[in-house]
C-alpha cells in the first residue's frame, strides 16, 4: 500500500509539473505524524471499477477500504452534490447526496478516526473529486465541519512542518472594490478590507493604489506573514487562465509566483498565508481546483485560503473578519481558524445554506 501512496503522490506532483509545463517541485516527503498527531490524511482514489480510500493515522500502518461502485456513478454522484450546492437548492435536495459522499469517503475510517482521537482531516482529493467542499460532507447527523477541521494538500511532499510564526502577524490586504477593465465593482471588498483592519493589523492597497508595481515593492520591503488578495480572480485547469486582477493589469499565477518569491531573496521570514477573496474556479472546468493548489505551491506560501466558487459579498466580510479573530489567537491553527469562521456562518440564520460558508479552503500547511 506504501507504493501505491508513493504512485499516488508522484501523480499528483507530475499534474502539477505538467500544469506550469516545467518541473517545480523538489520537496521532500514528510511524515504526517512529525507535522500534527492529532491529523490523518484521507486519499481517495477513483478507479474504474471502485472507489479506494487510503487512510494515514499517526504512528499507525495505512489502511485502506474499499467500495466497489463504477467511475461513472462517482462521477454523477459528485455532479450531483456539487449542483446540490448552488445558492437556490433545497435541504432535502443537499442533504441526500452529501451523505452518499460521506458514506464513501469518511464512514468506513469513521471508527478509526475516533480511536486515534483525530482533530484535523488532510485530504489528497482524486480527479472530479478536488472541487468539491469536503466540509459540506453531512454523517446524517452534523456536518463533517463540525466534527473536524479540514484542509486540502496536493501531496504530503508538499507539506512544510512548521506551525505559523504569530509573535504579530502582519498582514497585506490589497484589494480591487471598483469597476475597472471591464470587471463589475465588488461593493463588499471594501467592508471586507475594514473587518480585517478592525481584528489585526494591516497595510492596504486598495483600488488605484493596488497595482503590480505597488504589490511587488510591499512584499519586498516588508516582512508579511499573510498576503490577502480581494479581487476579480479565476482558478483554473489552465495555468494562463488563472489570474487575479489588479487596477492596471492581470497577474498570472506565474508572475503572482514570480512576485512573492522576490521576498526570499531580502528576508528569511516565509509569506504563511496567502489568501484569494472575491476569485472563482472557471466555469464548467471539473480540473479548476488545480489552479488553486498550483498556485499554492508556485507562491511559495505555506498555505492558500481560496473559495471553489463566487461567495456572497456581505457573508465573506462577516467571514474573514472572524477567520482573522481566530487567526490572532496563539492558540489556534489556520485549519481551526477557517473551521471557526465558517461555524460562525452556519450558525447565523441567513447564512446556513453551505453556498455561503463551504466554498472556503485552505490548501497546503494546516497549522
Amino acid at each position: 500500500m506504501a507504493k501505491a501512496l508513493n504512485v499516488i503522490e508522484s501523480l499528483q506532483i507530475a499534474e502539477l509539473d505538467n500544469y506550469f509545463r516545467e518541473a517545480c517541485l523538489t520537496k521532500l516527503p514528510v511524515q504526517v505524524d512529525k507535522i500534527d498527531p492529532q491529523a490523518a490524511v484521507i486519499y481517495p482514489i477513483i478507479l474504474r471499477d471502485r472507489l479506494e480510500v487510503i487512510l494515514s493515522l499517526p504512528n499507525q500502518p495505512l489502511r485502506h477500504y474499499t467500495t466497489t461502485i463504477p467511475q461513472e456513478q462517482v462521477e454523477q454522484i459528485v455532479e450531483q452534490m456539487q449542483a446540490s450546492l448552488s445558492r437556490t437548492s433545497l435541504t432535502e435536495e443537499r442533504l441526500p447526496v452529501a451523505q452518499k459522499v460521506y458514506d464513501l469517503i469518511v464512514r468506513p475510517a469513521e471508527a478509526d478516526l475516533q480511536a486515534s482521537k483525530i482533530k484535523t482531516l488532510a485530504f489528497i482529493l482524486d480527479g472530479s473529486l478536488k472541487n468539491l467542499p469536503m466540509v459540506a460532507l453531512h454523517d446524517g447527523q452534523r456536518y463533517l465541519l463540525e466534527k473536524y477541521s479540514i484542509a486540502l494538500t496536493p501531496g504530503l511532499q508538499l507539506l512544510a512542518p512548521q506551525p505559523l510564526q504569530r509573535q504579530q502577524i502582519k498582514v497585506l490586504v490589497a484589494g480591487v472594490s471598483q469597476s475597472t477593465q471591464g470587471f463589475a465593482a465588488l461593493p463588499g471588498v471594501e467592508s471586507e478590507v475594514s473587518e480585517i483592519k478592525s481584528e489585526i493589523p494591516a497595510q492596504v492597497l486598495l483600488n488605484q493604489t493596488f497595482t503590480s508595481a505597488a504589490i511587488q515593492k510591499q512584499i519586498r520591503a516588508n516582512p508579511f506573514q499573510v498576503v490577502h488578495l480581494a479581487t476579480h480572480g479565476q482558478f483554473s485547469s489552465n495555468a494562463a487562465d488563472t489570474y487575479i486582477l489588479t487596477w492596471d493589469g492581470r497577474l498570472d499565477v506565474k508572475q503572482l509566483g514570480e512576485i512573492l518569491r522576490t521576498r526570499e531573496q531580502s528576508t528569511p521570514t516565509p509569506i504563511e498565508l496567502l489568501v484569494f477573496s472575491a476569485c472563482q474556479t472557471a466555469e464548467g472546468d471539473k480540473r479548476a481546483a488545480l489552479g488553486l493548489a498550483g498556485v499554492a505551491v508556485r507562491s511559495g506560501a505555506r498555505s492558500t485560503l481560496g473559495t471553489l466558487w463566487s461567495v456572497e459579498d456581505k457573508s465573506t466580510a462577516d467571514f474573514m473578519a472572524e477567520f482573522y479573530r481566530q487567526l490572532a489567537n496563539s492558540q489556534t491553527t489556520k485549519a481551526e481558524a477557517l473551521r471557526q469562521a465558517q461555524l460562525k456562518l452556519l450558525k447565523e440564520p441567513g447564512y446556513k445554506h453551505p453556498f455561503y460558508w463551504a466554498g472556503f479552503v485552505l490548501v497546503g500547511n494546516w497549522l
